[in-house]
């Protein structure tokens, strides 16, 4: 029995051992070499995200020795001829918010090994490879290629530390470059940038965004000014104006009306969204005419804002800077003096006088 009992004992502190080694945990400590890093950008609403650990330099010949030339057979993993990692340790991941265009290549919405191959005469290619998850490029399968394209690379100044970043950002674009050594790998992303802000407003206007007016008015304003998608846009501002007609959703529904080919009924509208405008939406509208060189149409605009509100300084003196940027220097000074007599605010009273001494009135 003693012995029997002793056994047991033995077997259950192995067991609870076991089960300690099992279940113990490490703390976190850095990454020594190769540090992790991430790196993002954002174009138009979309973004594109770079996951990946950062080797040296460290005086080591790079391409052609520790980084191979071409495709080269893996000693582990499935023994497979594969490109480079693109960095070090685990694959490099790439991530995209949403359908992109990669060195002209389609490529949907997700997550992805990014590899890259380099050549002696300074080309190379891209991959994008569906199976992100496994350890560098031991694991590579061509099977499970989502795109691959040939690049140009570019000679840059020594980059000790291999190092991700975008340039060269447009709305719908930007470049990732991949830079060491003196090397850069450049792969260019492009986004639809119009038609997902697009379906990104349809998306959200069923939601809470969609109970007030300004949600569709902005969505709207959007496909106004990006010059994109005018029938949807329509569509909107409509509703924008059921849920509240005035000076803002009126000169966006006018210039959708215009944009699309109907001057007449776009000037109709824009005459209601006139009669609808407050003092600062009106004056902003004889600006706004002003920077697009339609100098007697602003002034009419100023005018009839001093006709709605004459005992605002700030309308005068708009008025004055209208006369003045058309040359009518005396309807110019009699409106800045005009404005001065009014006790105008420090700001307005400064640009009246400023334009009084340009004009040699003060």
């Amino acid at each position: 029995m003693l012995k029997l009992s002793a056994i047991r004992i033995v077997f259950v502190l192995c067991t609870a051992l076991a089960s300690t080694i099992v279940t113990a945990q490490t703390i976190t400590t850095p990454r020594i070499p190769s540090p992790a890093a991430e790196v993002q950008q954002t174009i138009g609403i979309s973004t594109v995200s770079v996951k990946y650990s950062r080797p040296s330099v460290k005086g080591r010949e790079v391409w052609g020795k520790l980084v191979p030339y071409g495709w080269n057979v893996q000693q582990f993993g499935a023994g497979n001829s594969a490109p480079w990692r693109a960095g070090a340790n685990e694959n490099t991941v790439l991530t995209l918010s949403h359908d992109a265009t990669i060195e002209g290549h389609k490529v949907p919405a997700g997550s992805y090994g990014l590899f890259f191959v380099i050549n002696e005469n300074n080309t190379g290619e891209v991959i994008l490879s569906k199976d992100y998850r496994s350890w560098g490029s031991f694991f590579y399968d061509p099977k499970q290629d989502e795109m691959r394209a040939n690049i140009q690379l570019r000679d840059i100044a020594n980059t000790e530390l291999l190092t991700y970043d975008f340039i060269n950002t447009t709305k719908n674009s930007a470049e990732l470059t991949l830079n060491w050594e003196k090397k850069q790998f450049p792969v260019k992303i492009e986004f639809d940038v119009d038609n997902i802000v697009i379906e990104n407003a349809a998306a959200e206007l069923k939601g809470p965004i969609g109970f007030n007016w300004q949600g569709f008015s902005s969505a709207a304003n959007y496909a106004l000014q990006n010059k994109t998608n005018y029938e949807q846009g329509m569509k909107w501002i409509d509703q924008a104006i059921a849920q509240n007609s005035n000076f803002t959703t009126l000169s966006i529904k006018s210039g959708l009306l215009i944009a699309s080919g109907k001057t007449a009924e776009g000037d109709k509208v824009m005459n209601d969204a006139v009669a609808a405008a407050t003092e600062n939406e009106l004056n902003l509208y004889g600006y706004q005419l002003l920077n697009q060189n339609q100098q007697d149409k602003a002034i009419q605009m100023f005018i009839l804002n001093t006709q709605r509100h004459p005992t605002s300084a700030n309308v005068w003196d708009s008025l004055g800077e209208g006369y003045a940027l058309k040359g009518d220097k005396k309807n110019a000074i009699a409106s800045f003096k005009k404005s001065l007599s009014m006790n105008p605010a420090p700001n307005v009273k400064a640009n009246s006088e400023k334009y009084l001494k340009q004009l040699g009135a003060l």
